[in-house]
């Protein structure tokens, strides 16, 4: 079976080169051992010396085999446009208050997994939460690597 050892960061390789595709949900972005197959159908075990946030244009690394390009699959998530800067900040502050993974769009808006509680505490603070199908890549944290790049942080993605 062909063996996934090592990440390439999105950016860092041509994709171009890329032999295959694997689209994952966010959750199952996130691993260091699974057994997994590529958008072909083709099996693949992913074999990493740790556990890894893997985001959209990463490559797997195929023992001789080539790259596999990461993608990033859509999945059931709300999203909150807010009205003003004070709600952003009320909004993000009880988000990140309960720990919730957050993607902020270019345009502000906060994207995150889909959630009736979360959209019904969303709906108290005076938004509305938009439910759409859409990949999510959350922001990976302060602490969690290079802030000026933002990108080869995710790879060492701290959890509490």
């Amino acid at each position: 079976m062909r063996r996934a050892t090592s990440v390439l960061a999105a950016g860092s390789w041509p994709v171009e080169s890329a032999i295959g595709t694997v689209t994952l949900a966010w959750d199952d972005r996130h691993r260091r051992r699974i057994r997994l197959t590529d958008d072909a159908g083709e099996p693949f075990l992913l074999d990493l010396d740790r556990a890894t946030a893997l985001g959209e244009g990463d490559g797997l690394a195929l023992n001789g085999d080539g790259v596999l390009c990461v993608r990033s699959a859509a999945q059931p998530v709300l999203e909150v446009a807010c009205r003003s800067a004070a709600q952003a900040a009320r909004i993000a502050w009880h988000l990140g208050n309960r720990h919730t993974p957050i993607q902020v769009l270019a345009d502000g808006t906060l994207r995150l997994l889909d959630d009736h509680v979360l959209a019904d505490m969303l709906r108290r603070l005076g938004a509305e939460p938009i439910r759409a199908d859409a990949p999510f890549e959350p922001e990976a944290g302060a602490y969690a690597g290079d802030p000026a790049t933002g990108h080869a942080s995710r790879h060492d993605r701290h959890d509490h």
